[in-house]
């Protein structure tokens, strides 16, 4: 399904970000080989990481676009997605004017950076069984909206969005669809980037942090049409991605089959668990996965939380959440972690 309308990004830009100059570092200037670099007010004697990175880090985005299936061009690399997901928000929504929409229960740092940068968020429940709600969302979209967050699969309830719901979104609304798609790599689905050049308001988020076991690193990803990606580069940091994050990277990108190794490790893991946690007493449900962790229900999500700390396993209590009233979120470890985390469950439940 194609958008109803043609969209002009540089109407959803803030005016300010549009106009403004952006800061020109000494790397964006100079373009080429050279052997001695005097332009950066470097210090010359410590060969290591004496020098700045590459400002927008090509080399890395020309090895992702090729695992990616699109162009460098419309690739933004973050200080983790979360960085991705602030500047967006800076570039396109008026402070104390604009809004986003997110969809309960979900991620917490949309939330945050919008109420960082003084931007209203409007809320809409899932379904029950943590589904869009097209209904309910379309009804809180005002002209004041400007950004929609979808994640999917989805945190903390593990579950992909459907699909064609998501496309009802991307086709119908006239300002900017993020999918985060984090633990895309747990599924089967296809990721929306192959949708990229049928809508000029997608943007996706992923990271290096989840399948590809890089969480240290603190690198994430945002796929988009050049002209977003050329807003976004426009506000972020100069030099936002170090040089041993992009060293590290590019070693990790060499090695896909491992990555792809680690993933069928935790998604047969992930399988293991969901099958074995409903025999478990206190356990009353287990929700269908999509990612590399599970949500489930218990009698009592504080009591049974603090009992697991007291053990030494540490999972996330998410009872505080929308719709997830004694849940707790169980990322899947090690076969070893995971036979100590059902142990340690039995015994609490006798």
């Amino acid at each position: 399904m194609k958008p109803k309308t043609q969209i002009d990004i540089k109407q959803l830009v803030r005016k300010n970000i549009l106009t403004m100059k952006p800061y020109s570092s000494a790397r964006d200037e100079f373009k080429g080989e050279a052997e001695v670099f005097l332009d950066a007010n470097e210090n010359p004697y410590n060969s290591a990481f004496n020098r700045y990175p590459d400002p927008l880090q090509w080399e890395v985005k020309t090895k992702l676009a090729k695992l990616k299936g699109i162009d460098p061009t419309q690739i933004f690399l973050g200080n983790g997605s979360d960085e991705a997901i602030d500047v967006l928000i800076r570039a396109f929504c008026e402070p104390n004017r604009d809004a986003i929409l997110i969809t309960e229960p979900t991620y917490g740092m949309y939330a945050v950076c919008a109420d960082v940068n003084a931007v209203t968020i409007q809320k809409v429940l899932l379904t029950a069984d943590y589904d869009l709600d097209l209904e309910s969302l379309f009804k809180q979209v005002n002209d004041q909206t400007k950004i929609i967050f979808l994640c999917s699969p989805n945190n903390p309830t593990a579950n992909l969005l459907t699909r064609e719901k998501i496309k009802t979104v991307l086709a119908q609304f006239n300002g900017l669809v993020v999918i985060d798609e984090a633990y895309i790599d747990f599924t089967s689905s296809e990721s929306f980037a192959a949708e990229l050049s049928n809508y000029e308001n997608l943007v996706i988020l992923q990271t290096f942090s989840k399948a590809w076991g890089l969480a240290g690193l603190r690198l994430g990803m945002c796929f988009a049409s050049p002209a977003i990606i050329g807003i976004l580069n426009k506000v972020k940091y100069p030099y936002n991605i170090n040089l041993a994050t992009q060293a590290h990277a590019l070693e990790a990108l060499k090695d896909v089959q491992k990555k792809d190794a680690m993933v069928a490790e935790i998604t047969s893991e992930r399988d293991a668990l969901i099958e074995a946690l409903p025999s478990v007493k206190m356990v009353q449900k287990v929700y269908p996965s999509d990612a590399n962790f599970i949500l489930i229900k218990v009698d009592d999500a504080n009591g049974t939380y603090q009992k697991l700390t007291d053990q030494k396993i540490i999972v996330r209590n998410r009872s505080s959440v929308a719709l997830c009233l004694n849940c707790l979120r169980i990322t899947v470890g090690t076969p070893e972690e995971n036979k100590r985390l059902l142990q340690a469950l039995k015994d609490l439940s006798k």
